[in-house]
């Protein structure tokens, strides 16, 4: 049976409790259990469920020695020490993670009440219900930039209907004096207390978010060590943040020159620089999916895909449990445990046990998927209806724009020969 992928793993040793000693080896995290593999025959020395865990503490061995400690469910301690790079920060991934993962709304049942397939479509279904909205999200403010421009060209015109009078009036008498009469400068202070008071009125509003995620962040090519913090996805920013919620660096969406991903989990966003060093944060996250889709539709081709996420998905496609392919790429990581008991091999199952394993779809989940997919159809259409608008304001701000450089070019003409 291959083992679930890895999304991070530390060289380290582990304390026997039976043999009394200490085994170096590797501790690997997955999306659901900690694992420790011994280094001499790749012999697996623990397999512990994150649901199974009550508590991840830093403790001193023999009150010298700093060691890791995971209590298990029936006061059952697990020791690890000589972890590598840094204790605290594997502290911090395995606590994110874990918190996660019982904060999760996808929680696994365990063996003993296996997810049923109207539950596994029920929270498919909610996946893509999720990833629409934010796409309808960005949509929506989308369309308040066409609005805001249509606006702002209209204002441009207006001004350039202005400014044809004036020129009007300057060519006509040949004695015109070439200055500024009073209610021309009080028209220009109208005209600047009315941007004035717009820029306020716009700057109170603040930036939008779309969507904020708790993480794991750390600057690339520092000595810092991986901490906690959050990544929030703004519509004209990225911002990282500490777990104060003090922001660590903000990146301008034209700022942003690389978005790397790693694994359904980790990413790494990086802004160029030339004649100094580049500023790049690493940001690991067990809710990454809910941002990899709305960064994927942002940034376009900014977003690379790593060797390492081909390597993780090609693992993720082999394991038993794991989502099927065929859908979005970043559900990878965001399937449903349906694991099959240990005490059964998966290939002696009988049609009788297979039935039990895999409930039927219930009247009641049946009800909830009608209903789910009649939001999708609504979501799906208002989307549609969007899109067509912004084609329309596209094509009047397409129009409006070119009437507006011509008139530009003409009126800069008409200057140059007053002068």
């Amino acid at each position: 049976m291959s083992q679930e992928a890895s999304i991070h793993s530390w060289p380290g040793s582990y304390y026997i409790n039976n043999e009394k000693r200490w085994a170096s080896g590797v501790l690997s995290l997955t999306r659901t259990t900690l694992r420790f593999n011994s280094e001499q025959n790749q012999e697996n020395l623990l397999s512990l469920r994150l649901s199974r865990i009550m508590e991840i503490k830093m403790e001193s061995s023999s009150f010298i020695f700093s060691a890791l400690t995971v209590l298990e469910q029936g006061n059952i301690k697990h020791w690890f020490g000589s972890l590598k790079p840094c204790r605290t920060t594997i502290y911090h991934v395995l606590e994110h993670f874990w918190r996660e993962r019982l904060l999760s709304p996808t929680e696994p049942r365990g063996a003993e009440a296996p997810l049923s397939k109207g539950q596994e479509l029920i929270s498919l279904i909610s996946g893509a219900q999720r990833r629409l909205e934010d796409t309808g999200k960005v949509l929506n403010h989308q369309g308040e930039q066409f609005d805001n421009m249509i606006q702002g060209l209209d204002k441009i015109e207006s001004d350039l209907t202005v400014a044809d009078k004036l020129l009007s009036e300057l060519e006509c008498p040949s004695w015109w004096p070439f200055r500024k009469m009073p209610w021309m400068c009080h028209q220009e202070a109208k005209s600047e207390a009315a941007a004035k008071a717009a820029c306020a009125k716009g700057s109170c509003k603040g930036p939008k978010v779309i969507t904020s995620i708790p993480a794991i962040v750390s600057r690339v090519g520092t000595s810092g060590n991986m901490k906690p913090g959050s990544l929030v996805v703004l519509v004209s920013s990225l911002e990282v943040r500490d777990a104060n919620g003090q922001l660590l660096h903000c990146f301008e969406k034209e700022e942003v020159d690389d978005i790397y991903v790693h694994s359904p989990y980790e990413i790494s966003v990086r802004q160029r620089f030339i004649g100094k060093p580049d500023i790049c944060f690493r940001i690991l996250s067990a809710r990454m999916t809910e941002a990899l889709s709305v960064l994927e539709m942002q940034y376009k081709k900014k977003v690379e895909i790593t060797r390492d996420y081909a390597a993780f998905q090609a693992t993720l496609a082999t394991t038993p449990g794991s989502p099927e392919g065929g859908g979005n790429i970043w559900s990878a990581g965001h399937g449903q445990d349906t694991e099959v008991p240990v005490e059964v091999p998966a290939g002696e199952l009988t049609q009788l046990q297979l039935h039990v394993l895999q409930p039927t779809v219930t009247e009641a989940e049946a009800q909830e998927l009608k209903q789910m997919l009649q939001q999708l159809k609504t979501l799906a259409l208002e989307a549609e209806t969007e899109l067509e608008r912004q084609d329309e304001a596209l094509d009047v701000l397409s129009c409006s724009t070119d009437r507006t450089t011509m008139n530009i070019n003409r009126h800069t003409r008409r200057m140059r020969k007053l002068l």
